[in-house]
């Protein structure tokens, strides 16, 4: 694990976007397509407004969410209508957005076609996680009724997920899909989740603090 501190919002997103534009340019040159996983919420939204403006081959690269939240687009909650507003604009408008949602009641009822496309997708060869300050990642919440499921070796790629923390039904990517991941960041803003970060290091215990199943290996981007 790599911890990076950065004084101010503003270096975070320009270094990491920075960061992550060089790891796709690589991978761009060593393969057909890229698959670039990121998160929603708000702390990435300053990375994705400068990785938009980046010049990339954006037409060979596959954009899906960690997880996304069982709302319509239209939603003000929704992770898809985020990247749409903030990475998916500009020369990234070119990228190919593989989605974590369809109308239906239920996750449920449609899991198997969202699962359907992302197979060919893997391994990710860009991960880009968030953190929050209960230590979940995607929609790996503790507490969460198939958190176990999630973290299983031969868990599916795709699993519906329900908290208490997380409002809404929620569709998330597994441990092992994420894990599989060629490199993994992590970004997160604030005292209370990096108080969070370590209080996960000691319990190194992904049933108990999610995110700390990610960290080895990973690189870490917090400012305060």
């Amino acid at each position: 694990m790599k911890k990076i501190k950065y004084p101010d919002v503003e270096i975070m997103a320009l270094d990491l976007a920075n960061m992550l534009a060089s790891e796709l340019h690589t991978a761009l040159g060593n393969k057909a397509r890229v698959t670039f996983v990121v998160p929603g919420g708000t702390t990435p939204g300053p990375v994705f407004d400068i990785l938009s403006g980046v010049a990339l081959d954006w037409d060979r690269v596959d954009i899906l969410l960690s997880d996304e939240r069982w709302v319509a687009q239209t939603s003000p909650r929704s992770n898809t209508a985020l990247l749409h507003k903030r990475l998916l604009v500009d020369k990234a408008a070119r990228a190919r957005l593989v989605p974590l949602y369809q109308e239906a009641d239920q996750p449920e009822d449609v899991l198997p076609s969202l699962a359907k496309e992302i197979g060919p997708l893997l391994p990710i060869d860009i991960l880009l996680l968030g953190m929050g300050e209960d230590m979940h990642t995607a929609s790996l919440f503790p507490g969460a009724d198939r958190l176990s499921e999630a973290f299983e070796d031969h868990a599916p790629l795709l699993l519906p997920m329900r908290a208490d923390g997380a409002g809404e039904p929620r569709v998330t990517l597994t441990a092992p899909v994420l894990l599989g991941a060629m490199s993994t960041h992590i970004v997160f803003t604030g005292k209370g989740k990096n108080k969070a970060l370590k209080v996960a290091r000691k319990l190194n215990d992904p049933l108990k603090a999610p995110i700390s199943a990610f960290l080895k290996g990973a690189t870490l981007h917090w400012t305060p």
